[in-house]
């Protein structure tokens, strides 16, 4: 399935308009793309000019903290966090990822049905190819090595934020790298 920069974007909008989103797409420039990671924390541009969400873009505090809501980690400390998840599981924890506590019950706001939801989520990874990995903070664990079990009632994560909870998706191709990530402070 491709995709195009208007289908993208809808559905990005749609499905992260009710959170509190950075979602964005850079460029894969070295072959440890946590780098890359590190780079789009900060702000790279999308390769493409397809235009993400970024709810902490204007935020006063991003003043001489250009990473801002993420902190500041060294590579290692990122690398650390992130666990490869399979397709499936990145296209649930986009869904979960709609607003605060990372769960499939998020999806209970929306008009549309679970299944026109999926549908969007796919949209998204369509971006990005059937060669993609999937990294996530999240630790959820399935059954399976590198499954995510939303089934469960309680879920962990490795904080990159300077929030209370931040939970994401990282999706890395030979050519970009892209973040899906939602903060919540209680």
């Amino acid at each position: 399935m491709s995709v195009d920069q208007a289908a993208w974007e809808a559905a990005v909008r749609h499905l992260y308009e009710d959170a509190y989103p950075y979602d964005a797409t850079g460029p894969r420039r070295h072959e440890d793309w946590i780098l890359d990671v590190l780079a789009l924390m900060a702000r790279v541009p999308d390769p493409r000019g397809w235009a993400g969400l970024d709810d902490a873009a204007q935020n006063p505090e991003r003043e001489g903290f250009p990473t801002f809501p993420f902190a500041v980690h060294p590579p290692e400390y990122v690398a650390q966090r992130l666990k490869e998840i399979d397709r499936d599981s990145a296209e649930n924890l986009l869904l979960a990822l709609t607003d605060d506590g990372c769960a499939l019950s998020n999806l209970a706001r929306f008009t549309e049905s679970q299944d026109e939801l999926r549908a969007m989520a796919r949209t998204i990874l369509a971006r990005y190819g059937d060669e993609a990995s999937y990294h996530t903070n999240v630790s959820k664990t399935g059954s399976a090595p590198g499954t995510l079990d939303f089934t469960l009632d309680s879920f962990g994560y490795s904080p990159l934020s300077v929030y209370s909870e931040d939970c994401g998706l990282v999706v890395v191709t030979d050519t970009e790298v892209g973040m899906f990530w939602n903060f919540s402070d209680y």
